[in-house]
């Protein structure tokens, strides 16, 4: 009875913003669409996404534009979920946030590393950031360089790990990338768990351990697919932690001699076997199946906790996705089924 009073605010709240995701046969419509003006005028329709639409002007219908709708509406989701939050769901609410800020620094980087001749794009996100984050987007955008950038993420938590690849010198990209997703899920797992208590400390352990052990196969993956690295190189890219995949499979995975030969291991983890794997998809859409699957069994066992808000995000985040990847295809006039493919299935 506890945690029912405690989330059925929450409960009734996110089950009415559920009603308003894209369906099956929404997203086979946007696939059949011809261009990116005919792709926003259908989102128009659609009440998760019109209120937006409605105040752009129609000279800004192209997919620059519409990618920060989609945002907005991701965080005004968060900001809804927030305020119906009581003292336990913020404290994981504010956990979750973090990834949104890790996206944030990433978007930077790339900005001042590629010295792109266009302004920070990223007033859209500033009344988020400005209430939810330590991270100041004023002080962010006006960053010229690495060293700046750097500075100016003083007094949050992500300045000494960056801080320590810039005195390494001659650090690219790629390196700043690494520390900063490597300090994410390090810090996730090691400390910022120990905030949870319970029920939710075991569901958070459960979702995120699944997601360091899918993205180290990722990572490994991508390293021998596309990169050809050697297995110590491997190593330095993943997370150093493990849930279900033990340390020695971890290691038959990351020395595999061949690709072959590591996509046949791969088949033998606890992963393929409990969720079925042996079909024709992409890694990539592998892991976001699993990660689907496991929310929202929790979310059906536990739906008076954090699993509903978690199972939200991710279909929310899920739609954002392949509303881009969709976009993306009309861009480049794939056809429908071409399209449909790349989308991989739908989140509802």
């Amino acid at each position: 009875m506890g945690n029912l009073m405690l989330y059925s605010g929450i409960v009734t709240k996110i089950r009415a913003m559920q009603s308003k995701l894209l369906t099956r046969q929404d997203f086979e419509d946007i696939a059949g669409l011809k261009s990116v003006p005919e792709a926003i005028e259908y989102l128009k329709g659609k009440p998760a996404y019109s209120q937006y639409i409605t105040e752009m002007d129609s000279s800004l219908y192209h997919r620059g534009s519409v990618e920060k709708i989609l945002y907005q509406s991701l965080f005004d989701d968060y900001s809804k979920i927030f305020r119906f939050a009581g003292i336990r769901q913020k404290k994981f609410l504010k956990l979750y946030w973090k990834r949104y800020e890790v996206d944030l620094i990433n978007y930077c980087l790339r900005i001042v590393f590629n010295h792109y001749s266009a302004p920070f794009d990223l007033e859209y996100k500033k009344r988020f950031f400005d209430r939810y984050s330590d991270i100041s987007i004023d002080r962010l955008i006006t960053s010229g360089n690495i060293n700046e950038l750097v500075d100016n993420l003083k007094g949050t938590e992500y300045y000494e790990a960056l801080s320590r690849i810039r005195d390494s010198e001659a650090a690219t990209l790629f390196d700043y990338d690494l520390a900063l997703d490597l300090y994410y899920f390090s810090t996730m797992w090691r400390k910022e768990r120990k905030l949870l208590e319970g029920r939710e400390k075991e569901m958070f352990l459960k979702d995120f351990g699944t997601k360091i052990d899918l993205l180290n196969i990722q990572w490994v993956y991508r390293a021998k697919k596309y990169y050809h690295m050697l297995a110590p190189d491997i190593y330095a890219l993943t997370i150093p932690y493990h849930y279900r995949i033990t340390v020695e499979e971890f290691k038959a995975l990351v020395e595999a001699p061949t690709l072959e030969e590591f996509e046949r291991k791969v088949m033998h983890t606890y992963y393929v076997k409990r969720y079925k794997l042996e079909d024709s998809r992409s890694i990539e859409q592998k892991y976001r199946a699993i990660l689907k699957h496991l929310y929202l069994i929790d979310r059906r066992r536990d739906p008076y906790s954090i699993a509903t808000i978690n199972a939200y995000l991710f279909l929310k985040e899920d739609e954002i996705d392949k509303l881009t990847t969709a976009l993306e295809c009309i861009r480049y006039g794939l056809s429908r089924g071409d399209a449909l493919g790349y989308l991989g299935g739908v989140a509802k």
